[in-house]
């Protein structure tokens, strides 16, 4: 058995000891303490050290431009498509996946691959174009989910001048944005990982290894099987997966790759799963929420439809993942990327147009009544 997929099965096996646990973790303080946990403690500690890991090479800096662009594409292409598959506007669904969708979490669903089967210079290829999804991540979706809050929240009445200073104030007190700030600081004035003392990093790193493990366990602990619900979010990744193939397959028609494996890369990067840190911003609001009697009943997301995205998109995306570098070369032809990308799109439509006609009245009397209601009265 090759070592990524080991990777795989080990991830995967962590979120099913979380279901398993789901009987002995029943109460919401025991749930909310572990949450508490990973976005207090193993959270920003994983940001530091990614920060901090940061080498830039400026002959590479496209990478990571590139990958915002993506992000913020899918973010408008979400938008605007998520009420064909019934999606509301304006409604804590709508907010939710257009958070979770347009994000990318590389390091568990593609990184593992990318070391196996493109080796170790494509995966530094690969972290460089993440520097532009984590500013996606950490920083723009928080500003659009404090945003969203505000609007919902109709806190509007309030001076631009006071919602900036608010927000400001929230942003530095929540744990993840006062690392950030701390490792910007850092490698502005030439420190990183290795220049600190041992012991420090030492603990931070410790505390970064909780991560991985903390979040699968929570992900299978709080996952909640509602089956139509389910079916509704595979339906939206997979819709998901053949939008991200037809960009990537525009993407290797139209700029001219320098090897097989960049096409690979540029293929397999944007399928990776979606990523835990915009529902950490929401847990976050989330607890404002909660923490206001006038608010608790009028959430701005729908967390339990985000923990299922999450739970769903990993496997998900694991398999689409392996599928591609399983099958040599075929998915370094364009064609064969747009072909790929057209078919998963049909899968995910088909099926609600079909719902969409037979739950609309086509007949001849039908057509007949409408028009008469429809006729001015003589």
């Amino acid at each position: 058995m090759s070592i990524a997929l080991q990777k795989t099965l080990s991830l995967l096996l962590l979120i099913v000891i979380g279901i398993f646990l789901q009987k002995k973790l029943q109460n919401e303080d025991q749930k909310k303490g572990l949450k508490t946990i990973i976005l207090n403690i193993a959270l920003p500690a994983m940001i530091f050290v990614a920060l901090l890991k940061i080498e830039i090479n400026p002959d590479l800096l496209i990478l990571p431009v590139l990958a915002l662009v993506f992000n913020i594409m899918m973010i408008f292409i979400t938008r605007y498509t998520l009420p064909f598959f019934g999606i509301k506007a304006d409604t804590p669904a709508m907010r939710t996946l257009m958070l979770l969708l347009p994000s990318l979490a590389p390091g568990l669903t593609c990184f593992p691959f990318i070391v196996e089967y493109l080796g170790d210079d494509v995966l530094a290829w690969a972290a460089l174009a993440d520097i532009g999804n984590k500013l996606f991540v950490l920083v723009l979706a928080y500003l659009l989910a404090m945003s969203w809050y505000y609007k919902n929240q109709k806190l509007e009445a309030k001076s631009n001048g006071q919602k900036v200073k608010e927000l400001l104030i929230a942003m530095v007190s929540e744990p993840i944005n006062l690392v950030i700030l701390v490792a910007i600081a850092l490698l502005g004035f030439g420190f990183n990982l290795e220049s600190m003392p041992g012991f420090l990093s030492e603990s931070i790193l410790m505390m970064k290894d909780m991560m991985t493990p903390l979040v699968l366990l929570f992900i299978g602990i709080a996952v909640i099987f509602k089956w139509d619900q389910l079916r509704m979010i595979a339906s939206l990744l997979t819709f998901r997966a053949g939008i991200t193939f037809l960009l990537s397959g525009l993407f290797i028609w139209l700029v001219p790759m320098p090897s097989e494996a960049a096409v690979l890369l540029a293929v397999v990067f944007p399928q990776s799963a979606v990523s835990f840190w915009p529902f950490a911003h929401m847990s976050a609001i989330r607890k404002f929420e909660y923490d206001n009697e006038a608010q608790k009943d009028n959430p701005t997301f729908d967390l339990e439809m985000g923990i299922n995205v999450l739970a769903v998109s990993m496997p998900y995306s694991t398999l689409l993942v392996l599928g591609i570098f399983t099958s040599g070369s075929y998915f370094t032809y364009p064609i064969h990327v747009f072909s790929i990308g057209a078919l998963l799109l049909v899968t995910a439509t088909v099926p609600k147009a079909i719902q969409w006609i037979k739950s609309t009245d086509f007949s001849f009397d039908s057509l007949r009544d409408k028009e008469l209601k429809e006729r001015p009265a003589d």
